[in-house]
């Protein structure tokens, strides 16, 4: 099989797997204590947990306080749920965001969803004339994870410190992939994004910043606004695949860019969705006219890629993503996403090029 879908999960770093074995301890072994025991093997756990926060927070700007949460929804989720004022944010945000609209405007808050220009960024005009001194939180991506494109994070925040305003970065998609360098108040990140372990995330709050209001109640074990037992495991594959990318990400940015000019030679003649140029050059989403999309997945079973988030898969629906930026719901829907890194080779993208093409032909495109 060949693994095209980097923005829905990556596979398991090694290095990961390793740190998380140590910590999945039976009970014969002196790695199975609760993190926040105070015993020996409590503090055992709890230094693990230490030394992979810092390594988490290596990849983000210095000076922050960094929180483990079960993934980048429950710390999009934290902040805008518990942050004062009215929230702004963007079409082409994920549900994580968008769904949040529901919770927001129960509190008596203002949610006020933007439009994006037509290369997918997020629209800074729309931004200063809907931005006012009762906005307390716009929420933006560093890179949108239907179509790669790069949000222009810095004048986003420009425009939100004009009227006081914080600012929420999903960073999903760029953490270990591409340096993440924002004066942003808030930074949601996933260890499964960068070849670490599913279920867990984490929030990197500014030394400025207000700490949000908890989301989950009980021990208040994480800066008090995040309650719940640590995993040792969890944050120590997390703290290793973070540092795994650091060591490597130069390497690993020339590599994906390799990649992309090999799709894009691969696949001439197909219509890229959005940006070709301000866009993280892991993700190719594109487009035939006339595809049949299920069909072609259906054709083509051994190479695994996507029609659009995985978080929305099945639904039926268009891409919201993809009708943000202006495509009709026919041209939507024939649209495929492509993701890659690492572990990806270029024999797999020429591979992959092959069978997808010769499937498209056969449906006369």
């Amino acid at each position: 099989m060949i693994y095209l879908d980097y923005q829905a999960t990556t596979p398991l770093a090694p290095e990961a797997r390793e740190a998380m074995l140590r910590w999945l301890g039976g009970p014969e072994s002196d790695t199975f204590g609760n993190p926040h025991s105070p015993h020996r093997m409590g503090r055992m756990a709890a230094a693990a947990v230490e030394t992979a926060r810092e390594r988490v927070a290596a990849l983000l700007p210095d000076g922050g306080k960094l929180i483990f949460t079960s993934g980048a929804t429950e710390a999009l989720n934290t902040v805008i749920q518990g942050t004062p004022g009215d929230v702004i944010t963007f079409a082409t945000e994920h549900a994580a965001v968008l769904d949040c609209a529901r919770v927001v405007e129960a509190q008596g808050r203002r949610f006020t969803v933007l439009p994006v220009t037509s290369d997918g960024r997020a629209d800074l005009a729309a931004l200063q004339a809907a931005i006012t001194p009762q906005t307390g939180l716009v929420a933006v991506m560093a890179i949108n994870n239907e179509i790669g494109v790069r949000n222009p994070l810095a004048a986003v925040v420009d425009i939100a410190r004009q009227v006081g305003a914080r600012v929420l970065v999903d960073a999903v998609q760029a953490y270990g992939r591409v340096p993440v360098e924002v004066a942003a108040d808030y930074i949601a990140v996933s260890a499964h994004k960068c070849h670490g372990p599913k279920g867990i995330g984490a929030l990197w709050i500014a030394g400025a910043a207000p700490l949000p209001a908890a989301l989950m109640l009980g021990g208040g074990q994480e800066a008090g606004i995040r309650s719940g037992t640590l995993s040792p495991a969890l944050c120590a594959g997390f703290g290793a695949a973070a540092q795994v990318a650091q060591e490597g990400l130069s390497e690993q940015m020339l590599h994906v860019q390799q990649l992309w000019a090999a799709a894009r030679e691969a696949f001439a003649g197909w219509e890229l969705n959005g940006s070709a140029v301000d866009r993280w050059h892991g993700n190719l989403n594109i487009r035939r006219d006339g595809l049949d999309v299920a069909r072609l997945m259906s054709d083509c079973r051994n190479v695994m890629f996507s029609a659009g988030s995985a978080c929305a898969s099945g639904s039926g629906r268009p891409s919201h993503v993809l009708k943000a930026i202006g495509l009709s719901d026919r041209a939507a829907k024939s649209s495929i996403r492509l993701g890659f890194g690492r572990y990806t080779s270029l024999q797999d993208i020429a591979d992959a090029a092959a069978i997808i093409n010769t499937a498209t032909k056969e449906q006369g495109l």
